[in-house]
């Protein structure tokens, strides 16, 4: 449905007119603290990229006990009491064990001390009390953000994350008072966070908002839909996928809301951290190497297929899957295709590295189990192993029927190991397909696809598997080519950057080192040579 969205109550920077935003990160799961996909990565390499840029950022996540153990000179800051009813928390403090970036725990033992994933319990069920448990999460959020819980220091804009944080915009909003302006980013429109309609009293909503207008989807509460609607700027996580969202096709039930923001909602594409993904330093590797010099990619091509009990054969073509088993992921066309792909490319061999789908895991085991020496699978997820296999690839598989962003073919490139694709999101952003892309095969970082079929797989596969045997030369520029990508975070962090400084209305210092140049910002260049015009205020 197409609604609009208010305006914005009046907002008053809490820094300096000269200083620069204090940014609060509101997200579930943040690297090296908790981590089960790419959300994670993104919110712990985009804070460090906003750092270098002088942004005054600090992260909150719930207190998982693993969080709890690897953070960093942790201290009790708050007793954040009853934050929903029956439900009380503590604030715990400390420092990210990688980044040294300040980042606030919400202990509750009783949402959070649990065995699974943050989301699921060991068989892979959703947690029944998942509202509870990420609306608390939200509400402590808030009150950080609003300086009520660390009183010397409150943000001028929050940061908050997929639909476990959703509530956040909408309890800013509700707050009464001078707030935050907040940013909503939508990782995956396909995971909305929706709950009945009973539980709002137990996540302290009052009922005016739990209409078409507010927060109502379908006869439910929506996490998402509350980010959506109630965040003062919306962000995607690639181009494509801003425009693909605003369609039935990949909308998800909430094309019209999209719609309805499309002024305020901007694609901007992810980034990797370019230091922990370095096949020059990774300590994962058993020989690093560069674009300059692949001969370490081949040493770890063949310690990995004895890793794997695969035939070392360092010619042979080997496709990597390293992603989730869903239906997302078209890991079922890829299972139903993978036996005749093997069968038609005799010397391809496979290796996965993943779980999911229960039906799925069980039957890339089998698979796996009629071609000994020449395909791989294990289930579960290691990031040594990860590291590794996209070390020793040769060609990643990673066909999707949606796909917001996609970090795994930036990693995947980054090693010289060459993506195939399907065109949708963040893959058609990333990868440059070789002899249709546009302005020719020079500049291809990989093969792409269009319809989410095995045909189209198989075609692309058989396209990549053609040049790697019958032209190694133009396979290794291709591989090349793809290495010398630039896919770190500092041109996207410049304009996550922009959007902060525009929302807070903050004047940019004439002079500092630390803080976004005019060429970064390039909103701020028609300002004014010396930067100092304050960006134009938020809609």
């Amino acid at each position: 449905m197409d609604e609009m969205v208010d305006a914005a109550p009046n907002f008053a920077p809490f820094c300096s007119e000269q200083g620069t935003p204090h940014v609060l990160f509101v997200a579930s799961e943040i690297v090296p603290l908790a981590k089960t996909g790419g959300l994670a990565d993104v919110c712990g390499a985009l804070p460090t990229a906003l750092a270098r840029l002088g942004i005054d950022v600090r992260l909150i996540m719930p207190g998982y006990p693993g969080a709890l153990a690897r953070l960093d000179a942790p201290r009790q800051v708050a007793d954040l009491e009853e934050l929903l009813p029956g439900v009380s928390a503590r604030l715990i403090a400390g420092t990210m064990p990688d980044s040294g970036l300040p980042v606030w725990l919400v202990d509750c033992p009783a949402l959070y001390d649990r065995p699974g994933t943050p989301y699921q319990d060991p068989r892979g069920c959703e947690w029944e009390d998942n509202a509870q448990r990420f609306g608390a999460f939200c509400h402590a959020a808030a009150r950080v953000a609003l300086g009520q819980a660390v009183h010397e220091w409150r943000a001028d804009v929050v940061h908050a994350h997929d639909w476990h944080a959703g509530l956040v915009p909408l309890l800013l909003a509700l707050s009464g008072q001078l707030r935050p302006r907040t940013v909503f980013t939508v990782h995956n429109a396909a995971f909305q966070g929706n709950f009945p309609f009973t539980l709002a009293a137990q996540l302290s909503l009052p009922q005016d908002v739990l209409t078409p207008e507010g927060i109502e989807y379908y006869d439910q509460l929506s996490f998402l839909k509350a980010g959506v609607r109630y965040a003062d700027k919306v962000t995607t996580v690639s181009p494509t996928y801003a425009n693909e969202i605003c369609t039935p096709e990949f909308g998800f039930g909430m094309d019209g809301l999209f719609r309805a923001r499309r002024a305020d909602l901007v694609g901007i594409l992810n980034g990797i951290d370019a230091q922990q993904w370095d096949p020059c330093t990774d300590p994962h590797l058993s020989h690093n190497y560069s674009c300059s010099d692949l001969r370490g990619k081949e040493s770890c091509k063949a310690n990995e297929q004895r890793r794997l009990n695969l035939n070392v054969d360092t010619s042979a073509p080997l496709a990597v899957f390293i992603s989730r088993l869903t239906w997302q992921k078209m890991a079922d066309v890829l299972l139903e295709k993978l036996p005749a792909m093997l069968t038609l490319h005799p010397r391809l061999q496979f290796a996965l590295h993943g779980r999911g789908e229960s039906a799925l895991e069980a039957g890339f085991a089998f698979m796996a189990a009629r071609f000994p020496g020449r395909a791989s699978v294990q289930i579960g997820y290691e990031e040594g192993r990860a590291h590794r296999l996209h070390a020793a690839g040769d060609i990643l598989l990673h066909g999707s029927r949606f796909e917001p962003c996609g970090l795994t073919q930036m990693y995947a490139m980054r090693y010289g190991t060459v993506p195939v694709v399907r065109r949708v999101g963040g893959l058609a952003d990333s990868v440059r397909d070789a002899g249709i892309h546009a302005r020719g095969a020079s500049d291809a970082t990989g093969f792409v696809f269009d319809d989410a079929t095995g045909e189209a797989m198989e075609s692309a596969l058989s396209r990549c598997i053609a040049l790697y045997e019958r032209r190694p030369k133009r396979c290794s520029e291709l591989r090349k080519q793809a290495m010398s990508g630039d896919f770190g975070w500092a041109r996207s962090a410049a304009t996550y950057a922009r959007i902060y400084f525009e929302l807070a209305g903050i004047r940019i210092p004439t002079r500092s080192r630390r803080m976004p140049t005019c060429a970064e910002l390039p909103w701020i260049a028609s300002q004014s040579d010396d930067c100092e015009a304050a960006p134009p205020q938020a809609r």
